[in-house]
């Protein structure tokens, strides 16, 4: 029998692991630890990301995959029915941005997080089409120039300087497609060549207004057209109809996704001459949605606000083609505690996490603790007092209980924990419950907290024996959530009206940072985090009707969405000591104040090689 390297002139590489870099790509090598023959291959898929802040449907859309933004659009819920809000997408989750002057959907966009370009669209109905301009600079949206002709369901390709915008829907009453196209350089509107075929609804991408593609359109329409900067041409058309849809990429390599005839998960790709399809469709049918129109080509894309309906009108995925498989951050059910209850701390690691005290269903306060092995729970030693609503900080073999009410007195309470029981610590100066903490054994930082508004503002800084004062926090709270260190600490959410507020400390006095999207409190407490990278999980934005299983990440500047817990809940207990890539949160109560058993474990976004084993046909 011949051998690879008789047939191809070439050896087969061995090698003990596999490769871990993309350089791998097309090679062959042999696993002699597995005995396998492997090969690094080119995988296309969309993923789930996290969900966005606001119901839009039809809004408008532009930038990347790591810099999306949707603007505006209308949905159920929505008062008025048309919205001037806008999301900001920064590659793993969604935050706020500032509002649009003017309320408008089915509009177009294009450029980049900091220097967008939306035009067009319709404030009231579908006869109505915006002639005017917006530009946005990464807060601040500000007016443009004024288009000759009303573009809505239509489309634009280019730059916040140097964008074209064409076909559509325009005034007056009753609305007419155009063949209309015009070119925008950062001031002014002028006409250029006209399309062929006027449509709505269409579908296009283009890194640049020169190199502009339009796709099918509304209705029964397969056409498609590419520019030249002068001109419009007719090029090889889809395979079948489609309107209504997202497009991204470049002339040369381009894709499509969703749309109608009656929603649509298949995936387009266009190579210049020639349309595939991809063997990637979304979990979701989708059509008239906001997109992410400035990627350069079809290796990436991005669909977001993208209806019918709102579940997916908050749906966000990621088109990814690469030799990497890309896992979407998620949580996961873990082990189940020993003993269902709420008013719980927490401590650790994912892998290495601790719960103690809290409010079970049969006792009104205990003092069991738990410690957690990555996946089952195991009784460790008591607190020397049943407590609830207690701080916690630390980690598995080195923790701090601080402070929490006592059957009933509220204490000044401090206990240290070595991994097999506790002993008590120093007492703190103001006796609170509800209180969050940071810190790293014995470095401990407690603050906010009730009784009181000068328990809700104190700061105390532990020292392994004694509190010291600190700086106070600049608002009152309660029921807030700590991560963090003494020196870089980090408080966030509020059981009063400003329940989106987030302060830093470093180690002196605190400043306000960025808010929450969503307004929360009862939180999961226990060390989700750093200053830097902290995790903001379930909790409550009201009475316990409004218990949710939102989760938000703060990267040191913005909060941002991430995928939400499996089951809602406030006042749990959480543990991520100095990372948000793998936190732990358990226990807590639902909407009808049932204890909490369930464990769910949290892992951050994950990039690997796509290795495959080669078999014989």
């Amino acid at each position: 029998m011949a051998t690879y390297r008789e047939i191809h002139g070439k050896a087969v590489k061995t090698v003990t692991t596999n490769p871990t870099d993309t350089a791998a790509e097309g090679q062959i090598w042999f696993n002699s630890t597995d005995s396998n023959f492997k090969s690094v291959l080119v995988s296309e898929a969309w993923s789930s990301s996290s969900n966005a802040i606001t119901v839009m449907h039809a809004g408008q859309g532009f930038g990347g995959q790591s810099d999306a933004v949707g603007a505006g659009g209308y949905g159920p819920g929505l008062s008025p029915a048309y919205s001037n809000a806008t999301d900001e997408y920064n590659g793993s989750g969604w935050g706020s941005g500032g509002n649009i002057g003017s309320a408008r959907y089915t509009g177009q966009g294009c450029g980049s997080q900091t220097a967008g370009l939306i035009a067009g669209g319709n404030p009231v109905s579908n006869s109505e089409a915006f002639l005017g301009a917006e530009e946005y600079d990464g807060s601040s949206w500000t007016a443009g120039g004024t288009m000759g002709t009303g573009h809505g369901y239509a489309w634009m390709a280019g730059i916040q300087t140097a964008a074209i915008v064409y076909t559509g829907l325009t005034d007056p009453s009753p609305a007419t497609t155009t063949t209309n196209a015009e070119e925008y350089n950062g001031t002014a509107w002028s006409e250029v060549g006209n399309v062929n075929t006027a449509k709505y609804g269409i579908l296009g991408f283009g890194a640049t207004k020169d190199t502009a593609v339009k796709v099918g359109g509304t209705s029964a329409n397969t056409g498609v057209e590419e520019y030249n900067g002068t001109s419009w041409t007719a090029v090889n058309s889809i395979p079948a109809n489609r309107a209504d849809g997202m497009g991204s990429g470049a002339q040369t390599a381009g894709l499509i996704c969703a749309g109608n005839p009656g929603g649509q998960t298949s995936t387009l790709t266009y190579d210049g001459t020639n349309w595939t399809l991809s063997p990637a469709t979304l979990s979701e049918t989708r059509a008239a949605n906001a997109r992410g129109a400035t990627i350069t080509d079809n290796v990436t894309g991005i669909i977001h606000h993208a209806g019918p309906g709102t579940p997916k009108m908050l749906l966000t995925e990621e088109y990814n083609r690469s030799t990497n498989v890309i896992t979407a951050a998620a949580w996961s059910a873990g082990g189940n505690i020993g003993t269902a209850r709420n008013q719980t701390a927490g401590a650790g690691t994912q892998t290495a996490g601790l719960m103690f005290g809290g409010l079970p269903a049969s006792a009104p306060d205990t003092n069991s603790t738990e410690e957690y092995n990555g996946s089952s729970w195991a009784a460790g030693g008591n607190l020397g007092t049943d407590v609830r609503g207690s701080a916690g900080a630390g980690i598995q073999t080195a923790a701090l209980s601080i402070g929490g009410k006592s059957s009933p007195p509220v204490t000044t309470k401090t206990e240290e924990y070595d991994g097999s029981s506790w002993t008590a610590g120093g007492a703190l100066g103001t006796a609170r419950y509800r209180l969050a903490a940071a810190g790293t054994v014995p470095a401990g930082l407690a603050f906010s907290g009730i009784p009181g508004p000068s328990a809700a503002t104190a700061t105390e800084e532990y020292d392994g024996s004694s509190w010291t004062n600190g700086g106070a926090l600049n608002t009152g709270r309660s029921a807030a959530a700590g991560t963090g260190t003494q020196t870089a600490g980090l408080c966030y959410g509020n059981d009063g009206p400003d329940k989106t507020i987030s302060e830093e400390y470093d180690g002196s006095s605190w400043t306000s940072s960025g808010s929450m999207n969503t307004g929360k409190f009862f939180m999961a407490l226990g060390g989700t985090g750093t200053q830097t990278a902290a995790l903001a999980s379930g909790g409550s934005s009201g009475p316990s009707t409004t218990v949710t299983a939102i989760t938000e990440t703060y990267d040191g500047t913005a909060w941002a969405t991430n995928p939400s817990m499996g089951t809602a809940r406030y006042y749990l207990a959480g543990g991520a000591s100095g990372t948000t890539s793998a936190a732990l949160v358990m226990g807590g109560a639902n909407a009808a104040e049932t204890k909490q058993n369930a464990t769910e474990e949290f892992t951050g976004e994950t990039t690997a090689l796509n290795v495959k084993t080669l078999t014989q046909a």
